[in-house]
């Protein structure tokens, strides 16, 4: 609630905060401004509501956000676009250091996965799917195949094809060995280690129709694992789906090489410490306080996603 100067000043006498938060409602009052640079002269700490909400929550809250305040926020600074940019440098010879190594490493248990696969259900070992990668370009990402084939037409959504998953597909995406063979579409150039997650193709429209500012996650490489990954987890909807995108437009604002190399060990720490699949690890609720009042859609192709 917007109070007067006056009470302002009572206020902040009575409580010596170290910080004030703005809303939007009190912005453009000149009184209230006068009397808020007064303060921060004096050591008070003045910060916009929105980048105290990103601060707390580790996401942007999208539908509170214009296009001048992502202009002048600061941040968006290191995208895949920008040749001679450190970051984009460091995080990519990253990737293919641990693409190669762990390739290399992994062989021997790659070669068993692919046997057990062979012996457990009919079909090929890899699943192909065309995902939208930078710049909207569509790429083949590979995974190990953890659900029994099927002609006809599906849902991409893991929840609505469950009773495909074979025993063998459980297992491994408890362990996200299924995820192993993007290592090859790191070293392709499709993919980094760490980045948005890469969404089918087939509901590229639709999220890019829907979500707002969708088209910012298409100025760095997709990833193998990613902030919104560890801090939220799989999405089944439109509504979740929206609920990443905050997470993601953090990530993309903040991208550096000590938040790629933070979101690998957050990435260690769930493989080590969380017993559920990847697609049931989530927060209880997609619904945050700015979610919009979209009902969850789902989109139908030819196959099921895997994401």
């Amino acid at each position: 609630m917007a109070r007067s100067a006056p009470s302002l000043s009572a206020v902040i006498a009575s409580t010596r905060p170290t910080r004030v938060v703005v809303a939007s409602m009190q912005r453009g009052k000149r009184s209230v401004d006068e009397f808020l640079l007064d303060a921060r002269l004096h050591g008070v700490s003045v910060e916009d509501v929105r980048h105290a909400i990103e601060e707390a929550t580790g996401k942007l809250p999208i539908e509170r956000l214009s296009a001048h305040a992502l202009l002048t926020g600061g941040g968006f600074e290191h995208s895949d676009f920008v040749v001679r940019d450190s970051t984009r440098f460091l995080t990519r010879a990253l990737s293919v250091a641990v693409a190669i190594a762990g390739l290399i490493v992994a062989a021997p248990l790659l070669a068993i996965v692919a046997g057990v696969i062979l012996l457990e259900s009919e079909g090929p070992v890899l699943f192909r799917q065309p995902r939208v990668g930078m710049d909207g370009r569509p790429f083949e990402l590979l995974k190990f195949r953890t659900m029994r084939t099927q002609t006809t037409n599906g849902s991409e959504w893991v929840s609505d094809n469950a009773h495909r998953i074979t025993r063998a597909g459980r297992w491994l995406r408890r362990f996200r060995l299924d995820e192993v063979p993007q290592l090859v579409n790191v070293l392709r150039g499709d993919m980094n280690l760490v980045g948005p997650r890469p969404h089918p193709v087939s509901n590229y429209a639709l999220f890019l129709d829907r979500i707002p500012y969708y088209r910012l996650r298409q100025t760095v490489r997709p990833g193998i694992t990613g902030w919104a990954q560890i801090r939220y987890g799989y999405a089944n909807g439109l509504d979740e789906e929206t609920e990443k995108m905050r997470y993601d437009l953090y990530y993309i604002k903040h991208r550096s090489l000590w938040l790629d190399l933070r979101i690998l060990a957050g990435t260690c720490a769930v493989l080590l410490f969380d017993g559920r699949n990847h697609e049931a690890a989530h927060q209880a609720s997609a619904v945050s306080m700015w979610a919009p009042a979209w009902a969850s859609q789902r989109s139908a192709s030819s196959t099921a996603s895997q994401s």
